[in-house]
Formats: structure tokens, sequence, C-alpha cells
């Protein structure tokens, strides 16, 4: 799994005992999985309390790589073997590694209770202001998916088989006059 440095920096600033203790950690990855589960921006997805202490660029910015982290090893839908390779490589210990990994499993099975996805697409920024010069200060994805209609029963996807087969047969005649 390939991270762009900017999500490599990220991650280990995650991973620095001094800046994220483990439970604040657990926090943070937590919230990122929920944000990316939840339909609606939560304006206050980063007012933790566990999170106040901590600057909030330096939060931002590792709240960014997990969810890009996180994004990342769905789409390549990896194992444990991949996700911790990944995460000793930006320095995460073994105990850290455990947590990202628990946490990744047991949000996935709630993404795979979601139709099947064949694509996605997504953008993730953060709002500063809005038009009228108000401080927002919240995250905001952009995330399209291509699901796979699977609700068609044996029968149709039969009569589907069989229109194809004589629109290809259709296709060679044409071709051959």
């Amino acid at each position: 799994m390939e991270l762009s440095e900017s999500v490599q920096k990220g991650l280990q600033s995650l991973a620095d005992p001094t800046l994220f203790d483990l439970k604040t950690f657990s926090v943070l990855i937590e919230l990122a999985f929920r944000s990316l589960l939840t339909g609606h921006a939560d304006r206050s997805v980063l007012d933790q309390p566990e999170l106040k202490p901590i600057d909030q660029k330096l939060l931002k910015h590792c709240h960014t790589a997990a969810t890009t982290c996180i994004l990342e090893g769905v789409k390549q839908n990896v194992d444990k073997s991949t996700i911790s390779l990944c995460l000793e490589d930006v320095r995460f210990d073994v105990e850290r590694t455990d947590v990202f990994y628990i946490t990744y499993q047991v949000m996935t099975t709630l993404l795979w209770r979601c139709p099947s996805h064949i694509n996605v697409s997504w953008r993730l920024e953060y709002l500063i202001k809005n038009g009228h010069v108000h401080k927002v200060n919240e995250p905001s994805y952009l995330i399209s998916l291509n699901v796979e209609n699977t609700n068609n029963g044996g029968s149709s996807g039969e009569d589907l088989v069989g229109k194809m087969k004589d629109a290809a047969k259709s296709l060679e005649k044409a071709v051959q006059l």
C-alpha cells in the first residue's frame, strides 16, 4: 500500500507517543473511521475532550493521514500483514498497529453490510471559513460510490444472458453482410 509523503508524515506524528498517548491515538483512529461511516459532516468531529490539548493543525493533519490510510486500505482490501507492514514503515509500534487493525476489522464489517461497491472516488478537505466569512473549521468529505445492482433474480439473469446471446448473433450476421 503506497501512501504519499504528506500522509506518511501525518502517520509518523500519530505514531509518536510524545504527541499522542495510546488513549488519544485510539480516540483519533475511531473518529477517523466513524467520520467515514456517517452520512453527514459532524462539526464537532475533532472536539473530543481527549483531543483538546493537541495542536489543531497537527490534529487535522493526523486525521487526514489516518483517513487516507483507511480509505486506501479499504480500496485495496488489504489484510493484516499488509497493514502491519505499512504502519511499521511509518514507525508504529506493535500496540498501535493492533489498535488500528482491530478498529479496521470492526469498522470494515460495518462497511460490508452496504451494497457491493465497484468503484469509489473521494476527496477530503477542511472548510475553515464559509462564504459569509464565519469560522466553520470542519472536515468536508466528498465520496462517490458506484454500487453493483444485484437485485436481479436467477430467471432475470438467464433472460439477460439469452438477450445478450441473441444480440451477439445479430451482430455477427450484420458484420457478415
